[in-house]
């Protein structure tokens, strides 16, 4: 983040375990694991951890192919618990940091994301339905939707520029928007392995589930390698 002493690692995968394609349909299944990590920086290159995100379940994928465009729908069965770890104990104080003591975060949702995809582009928007939630003043239904673009007319030399922005409408104690954008180049394949490096915006409640009724706002910048 900048100006701020934080940083966000992002680990996971997510890999199709199967694949059919009949004509112009393809169907497809598959299992995800991430995590998300918030850690901030010390002197001799030290970063404690301060609390991670567990998300781990299956996907799955429909996509209707005519005249170049994708019609299609991502769903997921999923899993995500929130944990604090030892970076955010303060052990000269004997206490945690910034008087926040871990609480309970969990929750079980499905997820159906229509889409429409052009070769440069791709739109969405759907919902996210928690049938399990703790918290309790966590609303059940999240509706989100985005745009990602290709810039492939500025491809230079194999590097491809991109921007994406996402909004998602949710309900914790009372309804609010939180957006998160990206601006970045892709070294190497849209679709493929290679590095991404990019600056961001985000605003809204926190990505962590220890700090879900947090709201944050900031400019980042960062770098993705996919493998």
């Amino acid at each position: 983040m900048l100006g701020k002493n934080e940083i966000r690692l992002d680990i996971g995968n997510s890999r199709d375990l199967y694949r059919k394609r009949s004509g112009n349909y393809l169907f497809s299944a598959g299992a995800e694991l991430f995590t998300f990590t918030k850690l901030r920086g010390e002197k001799d290159f030290h970063f404690p951890v301060d609390a991670v995100d567990y998300l781990f379940g299956m996907n799955f994928g429909f996509i209707y192919t005519l005249d170049g465009t994708k019609y299609g729908v991502r769903s997921r069965l999923s899993h995500i618990s929130a944990h604090f770890v030892d970076g955010h104990y303060d052990g000269p104080s004997a206490s945690w940091r910034d008087g926040r003591n871990p609480r309970v975060y969990s929750r079980e949702f499905v997820e159906f994301l229509p889409f429409i995809e052009k070769p440069d582009k791709r739109v969405y928007l759907g919902f996210t339905y928690l049938f399990h939630v703790v918290p309790r003043d966590l609303g059940k239904l999240i509706v989100q939707g985005g745009l990602e673009h290709d810039f492939t007319f500025l491809s230079f030399y194999g590097i491809q520029p991109y921007a994406a922005v996402d909004l998602k409408l949710q309900k914790i104690g009372k309804y609010s928007l939180t957006k998160n954008g990206v601006l970045g180049v892709k070294l190497g394949q849209y679709y493929g392995p290679g590095v991404s490096i990019y600056l961001g915006y985000f605003n809204g409640m926190s990505l962590h589930g220890e700090y879900y009724d947090y709201r944050e706002s900031y400019f980042s910048w960062g770098f993705n390698i996919d493998l």
